[in-house]
């Protein structure tokens, strides 16, 4: 993209790169720009990102379906495009006088931006820590020596944080300001057809990987319950025609949610916004076998899926690799179709409690007041 050139106005407004890798991290960087916008109408905005953030006046430097990568195989590679990236960006810093760097997320590639970002004098405000609580705990000594603060979404981050000598400050997790509190809404009216969501990624690799076996368990479901309906999350980085085959239809993860009774989906921030809406759930992931058996060997951590993490119990069955098979899926979600049913009375009492634990609404406004403090 080419940008602006507008270095003889740089006395009079600020500019802000903010950096998503990944569909969530697009969505949290749209609402920190809108915020930004109406607290500075003068800031400027570049960055790397999605279709959300560009709605909001981000310069975009690339796009989400240049960035989703999953996997050690799929980043080697595309390593000649985020190398060339990564000079471009930093060369911007420079070139756009770039005060302030806020990487979201996405560490594989936003900590090496930090880390040039502060090399090069620039403030940095990094939200939605790396989980280093679950592997590569020594990037957390990365964090401590290059981002000015750094903002975690999860309860049990900052004072895992701050005993490695991290700056940092527990904002809330931004999807509380999405998500209504299911508590406060009525009971909507019971669907003659309703619908199960199926949630197979937000990056191609793991559509691949995860939707055909999630289309099976949907037929064996299916036949067992001729009236359930089937709806299949798709982001729009990605191709309709890699969906073509499971044969059925695909909406975004937001309408998706909106309407699912229950929901089979892949492991990460998902789960916590279907927790969140109420939408009982069970987890499958599933990856290239040289990157689980990495993983097996570096993860420190109990479970995959995030409501069980926050709520420290499981509370949602999950399947990983092997385990993951259609018949296992279709067997665990079955107790979950009917709203009455023990399982499901008992995920859903188990979701209205994980909301009190991510914080009160108002993420995107507490990051804000972090960075007009950096600005200063």
């Amino acid at each position: 993209m080419k940008f602006k050139d507008t270095r003889g106005e740089q006395s009079q407004k600020p500019v802000i790169f903010i950096s998503a890798g990944e569909a969530s991290g697009d969505q949290h960087g749209a609402g920190v720009a809108r915020e930004l916008k109406k607290r500075i109408p003068s800031v400027r905005l570049l960055g790397l990102g999605g279709d959300l953030m560009q709605a909001e006046g981000v310069e975009l430097l690339a796009g989400l379906d240049e960035l989703a990568v999953m996997g050690i195989r799929e980043v080697f590679k595309k390593l000649p495009f985020f190398i060339r990236l990564h000079w471009q960006a930093t060369k911007l810093f420079k070139e756009e006088n770039v005060q302030l760097v806020i990487p979201i997320d996405y560490p594989g590639f936003n900590l090496r931006l930090a880390r040039s970002a502060h090399r090069q004098g620039r403030r940095v405000l990094y939200f939605i820590a790396p989980q280093v609580w679950a592997w590569k705990e020594a990037r957390s000594k990365l964090l401590a020596r290059v981002c000015d603060r750094v903002l975690t979404v999860l309860p049990f981050e900052k004072e895992f944080l701050e005993r490695r000598g991290v700056s940092s400050d527990f904002v809330g997790h931004p999807l509380l300001d999405h998500i209504p509190d299911i508590a406060l809404q009525p009971p909507g009216p019971t669907k003659e057809s309703p619908v199960i969501g199926l949630f197979p990624g937000s990056r191609e690799q793991e559509v691949r990987l995860m939707l055909p076996v999630f289309t099976e368990a949907a037929k064996l479901i299916q036949r067992r319950h001729p009236k359930l309906e089937f709806l299949v999350a798709r982001p729009s980085n990605i191709s309709q025609n890699l969906y073509e085959a499971c044969g059925l239809p695909t909406a975004s993860s937001q309408e998706t949610r909106k309407l699912a009774q229950c929901a089979l989906t892949k492991s990460g921030t998902i789960t916590l916004e279907l927790a969140l809406a109420g939408v009982p759930m069970v987890v499958g992931y599933r990856t290239t076998p040289f990157e689980f058996a990495l993983a097996r060997r570096l993860i420190r951590v109990p479970s995959i899926t995030l409501v069980n993490l926050v709520a420290g119990e499981p509370i949602v069955p999950e399947f990983i690799q092997d385990q993951m098979t259609p018949q296992r899926l279709a067997d665990a979600l079955e107790p979950l179709l009917e709203p009455g049913t023990p399982e499901h009375v008992t995920m859903t009492r188990n979701f209205h409690g994980l909301r009190k634990q991510l914080g009160v609404p108002g993420a995107v406004a507490r990051v804000t007041d972090h960075a007009l403090g950096l600005l200063e």
